[in-house]
């Protein structure tokens, strides 16, 4: 691949997290503890919804999609992560950081999807209950799930095709613990100008764009239930805080790398945290802590005596 595009550069250096001894082996250990808690409770939630009959509706379908895509981001980075700690030289083949990115980029592009369908799925509960199961239909929410997966496909590779010919002649050194397009342009041995304007285009846009539809469709939400229960939204706000949390932890982080010109200090990297483990560690309970049908799904399992078995 680094031959196609003219490189002379073989690998990358992360420069990692921290410094400090100390700090790598508690970073070490917090980070392995947070990626066993997003295996383990994203895998479960897709378990639960799988072998209980009483959770195949729309919304747990979709939820159970969103697991697996927070169980895909995060293997993009955190085990890489958790191993370089405990090294002096932390290196990523010019391959393989290419292919970090353009992951990174597909399952984002999934997950952006996912978080707007959930919210159409909401407004069409609490909105058009009447018609809730005709709109959300099996078909209609598998339909979603592909075309999250299509555009995820379609905003990596029209970045990386820019990103790939550039030309890398000497700097190889990456001030984060992961590889992506905003860093690596600017080792490039060219003018990164036009390409920064490329992808703040792409991502900034689309980032941009789907945190404020997803604001807006809350907002409407809320107005709506309010027009109709004499401004009683308290159900409407328990129903929808969940939603609104995810979103804010994982849109963070992204306005800030990509809607304006690209980083030119190290902080970006500390967000990012919050994409690649903390989040995907915080769905499964936010998700299922206040919910009802989910609780009553663990306990008709243990009654069943699933958990025997599986152990």
């Amino acid at each position: 691949m680094n031959q196609l595009n003219g490189s002379v550069v073989s690998e990358f250096v992360l420069l990692g997290l921290s410094d400090s001894w100390e700090m790598r082996v508690f970073l070490m250990l917090t980070f392995s503890l947070l990626y066993s808690g997003i295996i383990l409770g994203n895998l479960f939630i897709v378990f639960l919804v799988i072998a209980d009959s009483h959770l195949r509706s729309p919304m747990y379908f979709l939820l159970a999609n969103l697991s697996l895509t927070d169980v895909c981001l995060s293997s993009i980075a955190v085990p890489k992560m958790i191993s370089d700690l405990l090294k002096e030289y932390k290196v990523i083949s010019f391959q393989s950081c290419m292919t970090q990115i353009c992951f990174i980029h597909i399952i984002g592009g999934v997950e952006m999807v996912l978080l707007i369908t959930m919210a159409f799925d909401r407004y069409t509960a609490i909105c058009k209950p009447l018609h809730y199961l005709t709109i959300m239909s099996p078909k209609i929410c598998v339909l979603f799930v592909v075309l999250g997966w299509v555009t995820g496909v379609i905003h990596a590779m029209s970045q990386f095709s820019f990103v790939i010919n550039l030309p890398f002649c000497g700097p190889n050194k990456i001030d984060s613990f992961y590889c992506d397009f905003p860093r690596i342009i600017k080792l490039a041995c060219t003018d990164d100008a036009k390409y920064e304007l490329v992808i703040a285009a792409n991502s900034g846009f689309m980032t941009m764009g789907t945190f404020l539809l997803l604001l807006l469709s809350y907002a409407f939400i809320l107005v709506t239930v309010w027009k109709r229960s004499a401004g009683d939204v308290s159900k409407a706000l328990v129903t929808l805080s969940a939603h609104i949390t995810v979103v804010v932890l994982y849109f963070t982080p992204c306005i800030f790398l990509y809607a304006w010109p690209f980083p030119t200090s190290s902080i970006d990297k500390y967000l990012f945290i919050a994409n690649f483990a903390i989040t995907p560690a915080l769905n499964p309970v936010i998700y299922t802590l206040r919910n009802k049908d989910i609780r009553v799904a663990v306990q008709r399992l243990r009654k069943q005596g699933h958990f025997g078995r599986l152990c």
